[in-house]
Parts: structure tokens; C-alpha cells; sequence
């Protein structure tokens, strides 16, 4: 499990606005998970969750998946 797609689906999304919006429209991992694989992106759903440090900040997703990915 690598946090490396992680972080660089992060990165281009903080950096493409249009991607940004549609990363803060997901609402379920898999949602996420796609949308990421759609970018060149392949993440791992165990790779997400603690003890990995988070990689993607509250403001970038929707409340649902701040709450399941950064336990705020």
C-alpha cells in the first residue's frame, strides 16, 4: 500500500479547479477511488485510511468523506 497516488491525485487536484470540484462532490470512497483511477490515479482503499497520515485536507472533500478519511 502506497500513499504516493495519493498524495500526486491530491496535489493535481489542488491544482486543477475543476477537479477540485469534483472531488468535493464525492461522497463515497468508491466515488473517489473512481474519479481518481479517471486522473491515471490508482488508489488503494486500505491506503486511505489511518495509520497513513491523511494527504487530502478538509476543505477538499465533502463532509462525509472529511468525517470517514481525517476522523474530524
Amino acid at each position: 500500500m502506497s500513499i504516493v497516488p495519493i498524495k500526486g491525485f491530491a496535489e493535481k487536484a489542488k491544482a486543477d479547479a475543476a477537479l477540485k470540484d469534483s472531488l468535493k462532490a464525492c461522497q463515497k470512497i468508491k466515488e473517489l477511488r473512481a474519479l481518481a483511477l479517471e486522473h491515471g490515479f490508482t488508489i488503494e482503499e486500505d491506503s486511505l485510511y489511518p495509520p497513513n497520515e491523511p494527504q487530502f485536507t478538509e476543505e477538499q472533500l465533502s463532509e462525509r468523506l472529511a468525517k470517514a478519511l481525517l476522523r474530524v
